[in-house]
């Protein structure tokens, strides 16, 4: 059964969201885990603090008590030298958290390809989140094989050619090498009239690494709001993660208020950690 909002709040893994606007929240990472028990991996992935530098972002997932971490370009650049890369993870590594990926990263041809593999070398990075161009996957299957590193491929919803679902994402690597698979994205997912859930269960050999946020319609228009005031059904799509046994990050990504993201990031972390408290 899918709780509503008000049902949520009223509950004792309810308050753990609504303590997220206290000062509470912004404690240690050591002090948060005595609070909380996590059983999923729970990240940012960086895009949510675009306008914001690599430190700042950093300070911020610390506040929030996350623990993982996947860097977009604007905060490890793709085109920085092997050094450059290396002092960016470090700054990383040394806040205590465990820089696990990177992306979206685009790969539309060869070059870029190659380019995406030594950058996440250099960064000592588990996963690539990407979009390869369809007939550059005979390539990607080939670094992946060479590199020993995973690509999971951002589907982005309505609008997008190459890869608007999970299951478009499947259809094109299912015949590859088991660690090129999914980023799903249950945003742009759900956009698309898709249940998440569903796809995360239907897909799950596949499933490398979770976009986490919610939105305001199951409609190509819908926009993202803080979990737990849109549409989708978090504790389901929890449930079906812990169904399947996955092994990737929960990394939220909030795209709402690009100039102030911090109190909107807290509520939605506050609710998953809540929700999570009650599973």
């Amino acid at each position: 059964m899918k709780l509503n909002r008000k049902q949520f709040m009223k509950t004792s893994g309810g308050l753990a969201a609504a303590s997220v606007f206290s000062t509470t929240l912004f404690r240690s990472k050591n002090s948060q885990a005595a609070v909380a028990k996590i059983d999923l991996p729970l990240g940012l992935a960086s895009y949510s603090f675009r306008k914001f530098s690599l430190e700042e972002t950093i300070d911020m997932v610390n506040k929030l008590g996350l623990t993982h971490l996947a860097l977009k370009s604007m905060h490890m650049p793709l085109d920085a030298s092997e050094a450059a890369t290396k002092v960016a993870a470090k700054k990383v590594h040394d806040a205590g958290l465990n820089l696990y990926g990177a992306g979206v990263i685009y790969m539309k041809n060869e070059d870029q390809v190659h380019q995406a593999f030594d950058y996440a070398k250099a960064a000592d990075l588990k996963v690539i989140i990407g979009v390869p161009q369809h007939e550059l996957l005979p390539l990607v299957d080939k670094k992946v094989k060479e590199y020993d590193i995973k690509v999971a491929i951002h589907n982005h919803g309505p609008g997008d050619d190459l890869y608007p679902s999970p299951e478009s994402i499947y259809d094109k690597v299912k015949e590859f090498d088991q660690r090129i698979g999914i980023c799903m994205d249950i945003g742009h997912t759900k956009r698309i009239g898709i249940d998440p859930a569903e796809s995360a269960i239907k897909y799950a050999n596949r499933l490398h690494d979770v976009h986490i946020k919610d939105v305001s319609a199951a409609q190509p228009e819908g926009e993202t709001v803080e979990i737990g005031r849109g549409v989708i059904d978090i504790p389901g799509f929890l449930k079906a993660l812990d169904k399947i046994k996955y092994d990737g990050v929960l990394s939220l990504e909030y795209e709402k208020d690009a100039e102030s993201p911090m109190v909107g990031s807290a509520e939605s972390v506050g609710y998953l950690k809540g929700i999570l408290r009650m599973m």
